[in-house]
């Protein structure tokens, strides 16, 4: 496996706050990668410092080609989490405008930017002025004008952060293919798109590494059987469910406890209305158990369903440890 940027110490301080301490990580030419972390981890800091507009107080960034010492900046693409455009251009003279900074020749600058102003869809809109366009349409052009030299790395802070359902389920989908064409490096606090797209994960707390790796290996390593119940919202269900935690923890204290009772098969239990989460040791054993209890005390059952921890259980695990 083939390393495109590796980052060995990466810390950033401003005055006495670090916001970043001690960072490392390498990032395999074509992946896709999420950096994941709360607001205030220091994901933004990361980003910038690896896109080259923060300076590191500390540590390296070295890139696949690029001397000691060198900028690797000419080799990727960034699209910050609230792009800034001049809003007389159109959005075609502005991709064409990016292309020329980016060092292409006219010609070529103008046939990528009709590419690409179709690919992210706003090839209708490509001669309209940018101050008209709305938010979701203004960070499609900024991926355009991230992709318009063919970088070697696309790095993006909270790309869907700021767009509606329709916006979002557009960029990722286009997200999904240029994952087969190039590295991509993205943050989010959003779990469900950085575990439908990445195949690598760096989770962040208060600007340190709490956990990297490739994301099925990460989610097979700590893996947890979860039962998830749903009960009727009739007052004696919702007593029964709602003392759950308590009676469990009772049961598990007690001296004349089993070690197969329910109580001890339950590792871990999230109680919201009606609803329950329950982390269990052993599912099958769990789910019969639960079974004849809710048919015992004549519990109204709504839904049951059977599963594994999912990578949103991992972060809230680590980043609250």
């Amino acid at each position: 496996m083939t390393v495109l940027l590796e980052a060995e110490g990466l810390t950033k301080t401003f005055g006495s706050f670090k916001a970043v301490t001690s960072m490392s990580f390498a990032i395999q030419e074509s992946h896709c990668v999420a950096l994941l972390g709360p607001n205030g981890a220091g994901k933004t800091t990361t980003i910038r410092m690896l896109a080259g507009l923060l300076a590191p107080t500390n540590g390296r960034i070295g890139f696949q080609g690029v001397r000691e010492g060198g900028s690797h900046c000419e080799r990727i693409g960034y699209l910050p989490q609230s792009p800034s455009f001049y809003n007389w251009m159109t959005g075609y003279e502005y991709t064409v405008y990016a292309g020329r900074l980016c060092g292409l020749a006219t010609s070529e600058a103008k046939a990528a930017a009709t590419k690409l102003l179709e690919r992210v869809g706003l090839a209708n809109a490509a001669g309209k002025k940018i101050g008209s366009y709305s938010g979701g349409m203004k960070q499609r052009l900024g991926l355009a004008q991230a992709l318009i030299h063919r970088p070697k790395l696309l790095i993006m802070d909270e790309p869907v952060s700021a767009l509606d359902p329709v916006g979002r389920r557009d960029v990722l989908s286009l997200l999904r293919e240029l994952k087969q064409e190039t590295t991509v490096l993205f943050s989010t606090h959003v779990l469900h798109d950085a575990e439908a797209l990445c195949d690598d994960v760096i989770i962040i707390r208060e600007g340190q590494i709490a956990l990297q790796g490739g994301i099925a290996a990460i989610q097979d390593e700590n893996r947890k059987p979860v039962i998830e119940l749903t009960v009727d919202s009739d007052a004696h269900s919702q007593a029964w469910l709602a003392g759950m935690k308590a009676r469990m923890r009772r049961e598990g204290e007690a001296s004349t406890s089993s070690p197969d009772s329910l109580a001890a098969l339950i590792k871990h239990i999230e109680i919201s209305a009606n609803h329950a989460r329950l982390q269990v040791s052993e599912v099958h054993a769990a789910r019969q158990m639960l079974l004849e209890e809710l048919a015992s005390e004549k519990i109204g059952l709504l839904d049951m369903k059977v599963g594994h921890s999912s990578l949103e259980d991992l972060f809230m695990k680590v980043v609250s440890e």
